[in-house]
């Protein structure tokens, strides 16, 4: 107990050290000599109060926690009080957060956010195991195996949604629209995430595909665009599902596409945090009609390029409206293997909007679903009359003539492809009109 004791002294000393310091800095700031004195008292009060408690529960408390594993849990708490994104990351945590900033990383292929309180999925990465299950944006997580997730932490759900790789879990959803709660058997896996990927559409549309902002997604479209310009004169970035990433990733792709003007802007509690992200016209790699495809999958960085785009007058908008997160978390290291993400600011977009629990809405809005074709069977064309005109010369009209033959060529989207899906069929018919228009 002599031990606790002089645990609990050492604590009061540092926590003194501290205010110590805190009131040297202050007073630099010109604060009257009243004001200090009160700001003073009542950080002493404050810290003390904790203290008292700290001691108290590592006194009584039933399963004989230790002095660090109360540390711990009482910045956990300190921190999910904040907001929905703000946490301690202890070691396996940190270690997480930067395997996945790098591309790789272990579990379903799931990204997790607070939405109403409820443990809500932002997005499935594409291709990973929680994609293939059927996972979709906008489903509600209610249990982990057997575990309620009422009142659990983000950091808490991914820690059991993560695991060794070809072990079982089962999640149950609550989906709009269905009657009852869905459950979901899937088989985890290591997550290698191809954060790009593009595709042509006939011979003149270049489609990128960004499945998540990872430290090589602007260089990578930047590539794609070079490698791809001979032949492009439209280009369609599909954001769709994607829950964000890296800011830098955000400002650096859209400066792709932009000469001039802010980008994005943060805005926190003190103006010294106050950053502003601005376009330069020697990034810019090309000026080619763009629409950008959304839907209530994108979020963070993706509203911020899609906003940003929006704004700036540079692409049109397809698909529905976004997740809605525009708050700003930074990484602070505490130690060399742990860190706290705070909320330190909010984005603006070059409007001067926010996204914060609002989103992007599409210039656009189109919902997600297929083109319903109707049996052509008994149509009568030209070429059935009996004396139709032969020997006409073949059109070109810029196209190509993609078949079911090539649908399995990893280069291109087929007319069946786009037929599935009509949020990118608008998006290619927006950008036939823009290269038409562009063309007169």
């Amino acid at each position: 107990m002599k031990n606790r004791k002089m645990m609990v002294i050492g604590f009061i000393t540092a926590a003194a050290i501290s205010v110590a310091l805190s009131t040297t800095l202050f007073a630099k700031n010109n604060v009257t000599e009243p004001a200090k004195t009160s700001v003073e008292a009542s950080r002493l009060q404050s810290l003390a109060k904790f203290t008292k408690v700290l001691g108290i529960v590592e006194q009584y408390n039933v399963d004989g926690l230790t002095i660090d594993q109360l540390i711990d849990k009482s910045l956990q708490g300190l921190l999910s009080n904040l907001d929905a994104h703000s946490t301690y990351m202890d070691k396996k945590s940190y270690d997480n957060l930067k395997s996945q900033t790098d591309g790789e990383f272990g579990g379903l292929g799931i990204t997790v956010g607070m939405r109403d309180n409820a443990l809500t999925v932002i997005a499935p990465i594409e291709g990973t195991p929680a994609d293939k299950a059927g996972i979709k944006a906008g489903d509600v997580i209610v249990k982990i195996n057997d575990k309620a997730t009422l009142n659990m932490t983000i950091d808490d759900a991914v820690s059991l949604m993560r695991g060794a790789p070809k072990t079982p879990i089962d999640l149950t959803i609550v989906r709009k629209g269905s009657a009852e709660p869905l459950k979901f058997h899937i088989i985890r896996d290591i997550i290698t995430v191809e954060s790009v990927y593009t595709r042509t559409i006939g011979r003149n549309i270049l489609y990128i595909r960004v499945t998540s902002f990872d430290k090589k997604v602007a260089s990578d479209v930047k590539s794609s665009i070079k490698k791809h310009a001979k032949n492009t004169q439209g280009i369609i970035l599909d954001l769709r599902n994607n829950p964000g990433g890296l800011l830098d990733q955000a400002v650096e792709l859209t400066d792709l596409f932009v000469d001039e003007g802010v980008i994005v802007s943060q805005k926190g509690r003190n103006k010294a945090d106050d950053v502003s992200y601005s376009a330069t016209k020697s990034a810019t790699v090309t000026h080619l009609p763009l629409v950008v495809l959304v839907n209530e999958g994108s979020a963070s960085a993706s509203e911020i390029v899609s906003g940003a785009l929006q704004d700036l007058k540079r692409g049109v908008i397809v698909g529905e409206k976004t997740f809605g997160k525009g708050s700003v978390q930074v990484v602070m290291p505490v130690t060399e293997t742990e860190a706290i993400k705070l909320t330190v600011a909010r984005y603006y977009l070059p409007s001067g909007r926010t996204i914060q629990a609002i989103g992007v809405v599409p210039d656009i809005e189109v919902v997600a679903g297929e083109i319903k074709n109707h049996d052509k069977s008994f149509n009568i064309k030209e070429v059935n009359l009996k004396k139709h005109l032969e020997n006409e010369l073949p059109k070109d009209d810029g196209m190509l003539d993609v078949t079911e033959a090539n649908a399995t060529n990893k280069t291109i989207i087929t007319t069946d492809q786009l037929n599935k899906d009509i949020q990118l069929k608008e998006g290619v018919d927006i950008i036939k009109a823009l290269i038409i228009v562009k063309g007169k």
